[in-house]
């Protein structure tokens, strides 16, 4: 095979510390000479935070955190920070309050570093988005990528079990999608492999009968491989597909995930049977749906658009939509037929 390629690398820095998020986001703080720090954390993080201020001086606290970030939420968060003449943002919480960071970022060119609390992987990323006028408009700068992540398993450990499931499989739907997704290429592959295994082998792991944190860490680091691997590879059919129903339906983002996941590699994995057989190896399955399927039953994975607020009246909108996102490139050919049959499916729990 010849190798025909341009890979592209984003540049940022990554700490695995578990039990030890404050002292090492304090450690990054001064490395960076940061002197007025913003701290952007969701309601859900809140209880995380509480000894950050034992570590580095927080010049803002920032709490007004929304899924899929509304336009005019992250135009107080602009504002605040200039009008807090902050030099640095620490973000804390899911990908919402990553995506505030971002949208921070995008317009101040203030640097971030991330502390995530699930398994988005929006921290590994030069993406951002933005939601107004019920559209959801993504793009990327690398201003807006992390300067520095710090991932700690400990922060996870109260994760709500459904919550934990969606925003694994929304890790893994990250891997699967930069299979095809416009700038595939074998380093991202690669990388989507390993996260493939290790989000196979950690969300198994997850709930209550997991007194360690081995689940959490195999999970947080197959979430990052995904995320690397996505962040090259670019957004592919599935993700296109997900930021419509979250933008303009207002769907809940990893759930949204989760449970379009099986029905977009079922349709898409006869195009690509090399990259398919490859996701097989790595679900240690005859098959990658096989091994899906059996990843989804295992961790009680959520099936039907229908049960987060999705009816079979948003249908034709949403295919509309998607037709014109899905990228050229996609290995099926995507029509308005076959969408419709993939989102009633969907919507309706019917597994492929």
């Amino acid at each position: 095979m010849t190798l025909d390629f341009t890979h592209q690398t984003l540049r940022q820095r990554v700490v695995f510390a578990p039990g030890q998020a404050a002292a090492r986001v304090g450690d990054e703080v001064r490395r960076l000479g940061a002197d007025r720090v913003m701290v952007i954390v969701s309601g859900s993080a809140a209880e995380k935070v509480t000894d950050f201020t034992e570590h580095f001086p927080v010049a803002l606290w920032h709490r007004e955190v929304v899924m899929h970030v509304p336009a005019e939420v992250a135009d107080r968060a602009v504002a605040a920070a200039e009008v807090g003449d902050i030099d640095l943002i620490v973000s804390v919480g899911g990908g919402s309050a990553t995506g505030l960071a971002k949208a921070v970022a995008l317009e101040t060119r203030i640097p971030i570093i991330a502390v995530p609390t699930t398994f988005a992987g929006s921290e590994a990323t030069n993406v951002w988005g933005r939601t107004e006028n019920a559209r959801k408009r993504t793009g990327t700068d690398d201003a807006v990528l992390p300067t520095t992540v710090v991932y700690d398993a400990q922060l996870l450990t109260d994760l709500p079990h459904d919550l934990a499931v969606s925003s694994g499989l929304n890790a893994l739907a990250h891997c699967i999608d930069s299979m095809w997704a416009p700038r595939a290429d074998p380093i991202n592959a690669a990388l989507a492999l390993e996260g493939i295994r290790a989000l196979n082998r950690g969300l198994p792991q997850l709930g209550p009968g997991d007194d360690g944190l081995s689940g959490l860490e195999d999970t947080l680091y197959g979430a990052y491989l995904a995320a690397v691997a996505f962040a090259s590879a670019g957004s592919g059919m599935h993700h296109k597909i997900a930021h419509v129903l979250g933008g303009t339906f207002g769907l809940p983002h990893a759930q949204t995930h989760a449970i379009l996941l099986p029905h977009i590699l079922a349709f898409n994995a006869p195009g690509v049977p090399e990259a398919e057989a490859r996701m097989a190896e790595a679900f240690d399955a005859e098959t990658a749906v096989e091994g899906l399927r059996r990843l989804r039953e295992a961790v009680g994975a959520p099936s039907a658009l229908s049960e987060i607020g999705f009816s079979p009246g948003d249908i034709p909108e949403a295919v509309d939509l998607s037709l014109s996102a899905i990228p050229e490139s996609n290995p099926q050919s995507v029509t308005r037929e076959n969408l419709t049959a993939l989102l009633t499916a969907a919507t309706n729990g019917v597994q492929p």
